[in-house]
């Protein structure tokens, strides 16, 4: 069947083919998170981005019996992780996430990393983009494929409809600041967002909306 990302609670994990990445999306939890497995289609090496929830899903649906190298936290907030400590105990995954964050998950982070780091999956690698403003340390993931597509992985920061929730004025500037600068300005309209819930997006569908995010001030 076609990739749509389009999953929700309970159903199935939608698969996308690259040629060099296979990307599970699975649907966790009451918050209706997105959790990721990408994997290497060359070495079998993979990544989880977003334990959220429901890890007995998780590691049957996702991971199953290949194993996972690293498990990568978006950002600090619980329901981004409430699945981490059981599925790093059951694979013995390394942990990603930014120091900035790194305080507020529930096990110790392995491997921080900083805006312009490269986390391999195999044979090919995602580089991080830090985003401030939904969290300190929040960052997406950018795959991009060879001779294709970039695939970005926002976490809570980009959402089709506006970037995600802050808590003040100044964090609104400074994440939409980011979101102009680190994505929308180096990224082409083609780039498809993996947010951490809901549906997937592509950011030409949403750079027309820029200027009415900035100025509602959400």
């Amino acid at each position: 069947m076609t990739y749509s990302g389009d999953t929700r609670v309970g159903g199935p994990a939608d698969v996308r083919e690259l040629p060099e990445l296979t990307i599970s999306k699975l649907a966790v939890g009451p918050m209706d998170n997105n959790a990721y497995l990408l994997r290497c289609r060359r070495t079998g090496e993979a990544v989880l981005i977003d334990a959220a929830a429901e890890a007995d899903r998780i590691l049957e649906s996702l991971i199953g019996e290949d194993g996972l190298a690293r498990a990568i936290t978006t950002h600090r907030h619980p329901d981004h992780w409430g699945a981490l400590a059981e599925v790093v105990g059951t694979t013995g995954a390394r942990t990603v996430a930014h120091p900035d964050d790194a305080d507020e998950l529930p096990i110790s982070v392995d491997e921080p990393v900083a805006h312009g780091s490269r986390i391999p999956v195999g044979e090919s690698e995602l580089r991080v983009v830090h985003l401030r403003g939904h969290t300190p340390g929040s960052i997406a993931l950018r795959y991009d494929e060879p001779g294709g597509r970039t695939h970005l992985f926002t976490g809570d920061s980009v959402f089709p409809g506006g970037v995600g929730k802050t808590s003040s004025a100044a964090a609104f500037r400074s994440l939409i600041d980011d979101v102009e600068e680190r994505v929308f300005g180096v990224l082409g309209d083609d780039t498809w967002v993996y947010p951490g819930h809901g549906k997937d997006t592509t950011l030409g569908a949403e750079r027309p909306s820029l200027p009415e995010w900035r100025a509602r001030g959400w």
